[in-house]
């Protein structure tokens, strides 16, 4: 659903025969001929009867709901499709921009577009169709496990949007322009959502704007987030903007004019245009130099538009034996196109009035592309033939494929792609030329594993413009890079202190993972084996279980092998892994005793124990036992039951010396209670990581009661913290997220009363 929706009874399909336009509000028929008109000002073949139809189906579908706003819904989706238009996007986007809500928002399925439009239309509705509404947290479940399932729920979305925009790009253009109209209508909403929708859209969507070359798109969706994120900041430089407008046209004015006589006197028919600054690029550039409005000296920039690449040159030369260009500013994007295909002769001169003006120069296949990106190549695609723009774009879609090998979940993938796809980037060559784009402050380490994996693992050195420089070495624009492998050598620990993307620490870190592999491999099946021991349910061959198996996948590890490294290491606990599998118990006779549930107490706990109701109970301090261990309970003298975890040697040496002591223990998460857990933390050992973690506790509202910091000679650090979790399940989602802070090495739930007793 789009932002900004108001539920009506779901109605009934009633359809208007395709062309008639019968039952449809006049208003709404117009919008649809004006939409056709358009598509076809740059599709000569465009099948108006097949837009009539999806607006005639989406106008039935979407019946009487209206937005927030109060307006008809169907204006949504016919909005989203004139954006579309506008960026002259093939039907078959048009028409899912058209229905891209109906399977979402009515009873319409996916398999009803597909018999009705096809199935390349039915595909892209599903690429930004939502994941359904039942992923969000149950209405009692408490505000705040609403808000972090919702959370979960977006992120979701977003992943899943992502991923069909690798495997077809048509996606997230179609997802980008719904997102462009819920931003140009905005106002309904309440000032929360105003500031999480801008936000994300600055965060995600502007930025693959940019990537993807749609300058279109960019800058309204930069402008728009500006203006509901930092309000008074928006108003301010809007103001200082229009009060210098009029002096800026007239040195406008005159600078087109002086240009476009010379241009023409050298014989070159060239279009000039005034090329307005966006505010939040003014606000940005005033931020990062910490200039003042007063300080900007080239809010003037002109745009020089000519028919073939030799009239760029000619141009240039005409322009810089007018004015005097300035130093250092000058860049040939012609000879060397950004990665997403931008093409441009960027120039800096001091104009009529000695005032810096910024020119642009490109032909009119430039400035398409310049304007569209990404969706300037699907009015040439539809015959089907491979361009080299698409070519292109294969190194986007490698890089979410690999960003979502290397991730556990979706919160984790958007960080990631952030991270790495939508940060500011440095352009770098290999040797053959081709252009490699990475994150500003990347190094040979963060080349080699976007290259290959293989080629990161074994990485020992690099040249960079034909000069041996240490790994750690920071790429500048424009370098030249080539890798040096031996295949007997690894990563190390250091890397992770300099590495910049993601992709890089993820592979380190499963690099050294694999180090102890076996170890959490053997560990977590004997856990697994315990906890089926304990429950008394059928003994199964863990490695071989075809259910085994599916409950890896469910969970998202790639092999069973992996799963149990996983329960050995501590990211998945071994109840939660039994209670997936769903077996069935022993046939053997089992007594069963009727269970008693106590409200917790001082000095008591919530917890469910056979016959031993009234009966004084803790928490083993050698142990800390959580919710979901898998626990029993030894009554002591003088202090009740005592709970420990099954595995804690304390209670196995009780059941070596009296096993009449020990009683089977059912204890279920109660969701209110909080109980300490002990985490050991690796880390490398850099300012800011401490910072980061108990950010991450702190978001959670996890309560921190101890922390020790030790550090090693091999810079990297040691965590010992106690914190309040609700249950294993609680403790395992914080691990992980622990892990997915860059400069962890690793996460252990560690308890000091096993070393003790060992």
């Amino acid at each position: 659903m789009s932002e900004g929706v108001l539920q009506a009874e779901a109605p009934q399909l009633v359809l208007a025969a395709p062309g008639t336009g019968a039952s449809m509000d006049p208003e709404v028929s117009a919008a649809i001929e004006r939409l056709i008109a358009k598509i076809g000002s740059y599709n000569p073949r465009v099948d108006g009867d097949a837009v009539r139809a999806a607006a005639a189906f989406a106008h039935a579908a979407h019946g009487h709901q209206r937005r927030d706003s109060g307006e008809l819904y169907i204006w949504h989706p016919l909005q989203t499709a004139d954006i579309l238009a506008d960026l002259e996007m093939d039907q078959a986007s048009i028409i899912a921009g058209i229905l891209h809500d109906v399977v979402e928002d009515s009873p319409v399925d996916q398999a009803e577009v597909a018999r009705r439009f096809g199935d390349d239309v039915a595909s892209l509705v599903d690429g930004v169709t939502k994941l359904p509404d039942e992923m969000a947290a149950p209405a009692d479940g408490g505000a705040e496990h609403r808000q972090r399932s919702e959370r979960k729920r977006r992120a979701e979305n977003l992943h899943k949007v992502l991923l069909s925009m690798a495997r077809d790009l048509r996606v997230i253009v179609i997802k980008m322009a719904d997102r462009l109209h819920n931003m140009r209508t905005l106002d309904s909403l309440s000032p929360e959502r105003q500031q999480r929708i801008a936000r994300e859209t600055l965060q995600i969507f502007a930025p693959l704007a940019h990537r993807l070359g749609i300058w279109m798109l960019k800058w309204e969706l930069e402008d728009l987030s500006f203006k509901y994120l930092q309000p008074a900041e928006y108003e301010e430089v809007a103001r200082l903007v229009a009060k210098t407008r009029s002096e800026r046209e007239g040195e406008l004015a005159e600078a087109i004019s002086l240009l476009s006589q010379r241009l023409s006197a050298s014989g070159i028919q060239a279009e000039i245009q005034g090329r307005p600054k966006h505010l939040w690029s003014i606000y940005q550039k005033m931020q990062k130099q910490e200039l003042d409005f007063t300080d900007l000296y080239d809010l003037i920039a002109l745009r020089v538009i000519v028919n073939t690449v030799e009239e760029c040159y000619h141009a240039l030369g005409v322009v810089h034996d007018l004015w005097v260009p300035i130093r250092e500013k000058f860049a040939d994007h012609i000879a060397k196109p950004k990665p997403n295909n931008y093409q441009s002769l960027h120039t800096k001169v001091a104009g009529p009035t000695g005032e810096p003006i910024e020119i642009q120069i490109r032909t009119w296949a430039m400035h398409r592309t310049a304007d569209f990106g990404v969706a300037a190549h699907w009015r040439y695609k539809e015959g089907g033939k491979e361009d080299s723009f698409e070519r292109r774009l294969a190194t986007l879609r490698q890089q979410l494929f690999a960003t979502q090998d290397d991730t556990r979940d979706s919160q984790d993938f958007l960080r990631s792609v952030m991270e790495n796809l939508l940060a500011d980037q440095v352009f770098v060559f290999t040797p053959k030329g081709e252009v490699i784009d990475l994150p500003v402050g990347s190094t040979p380490v963060d080349f080699a594993y976007r290259i290959h994996s293989d080629l990161g693992d074994h990485c020992v050195g690099a040249k960079v413009n034909g000069r041996m420089v240490p790994i750690g070495y920071r790429f500048q624009n424009g370098d030249v890079v080539r890798i040096i492998t031996r295949s007997t050598s690894g990563p190390s620990l250091d890397w992770l202190g300099f590495v910049k993307t993601a992709t890089a620490r993820n592979r380190i870190k499963r690099y050294l993972r694999r180090l102890t592999r076996d170890e959490d491999i053997v560990r977590g099946k004997e856990m697994l084996e315990r906890e089926l021991e304990r429950r008394n349910l059928e003994r199964i061959d863990l490695t071989r279980h075809e259910r085994v198996a599916e409950v890896a996948a469910e969970m998202n590890y790639q092999s069973v092998d992996d799963l149990l490294a996983g329960v050995g290491h501590g990211l998945v606990s071994a109840h939660n892994i039994v209670e997936r599998l769903k077996l069935r118990p022993e046939p053997a006779p089992v007594v069963e005793v009727p269970a008693v549930t106590r409200t917790s107490e001082p000095g008591r706990i919530a917890i469910s124990v056979g016959g031993q109701d009234g009966l004084l109970l803790n928490l083993g301090k050698c142990c800390s036992p959580l919710p979901g261990d898998a626990v029993t309970g030894y009554v002591s003298r003088g202090r009740g039951m005592v709970i420990h975890r099954v595995d804690c040697p304390n209670a196995i040496k009780y059941y070596q010396r009296e096993p009449e002591r020990l009683v089977a223990v059912d204890w279920q998460d109660q969701g209110e209670e909080y109980y300490p857990a002990h985490l050991q933390v690796l880390v490398v050992d850099r300012v800011g990581v401490l910072n980061a973690i108990t950010a991450i506790l702190s978001e959670a509202r996890v309560n921190i009661s101890r922390l020790k910091v030790s550090t090693a000679p091999n810079r990297t650090g040691l965590l010992n913290l106690t914190i309040g979790v609700r249950s294993t399940d609680h403790l395992s989602t914080l691990m992980r997220r622990i892990e997915s802070v860059s400069d962890v090495l690793e996460v252990r739930r560690s308890e000091p009363g096993y070393v003790k007793s060992r």
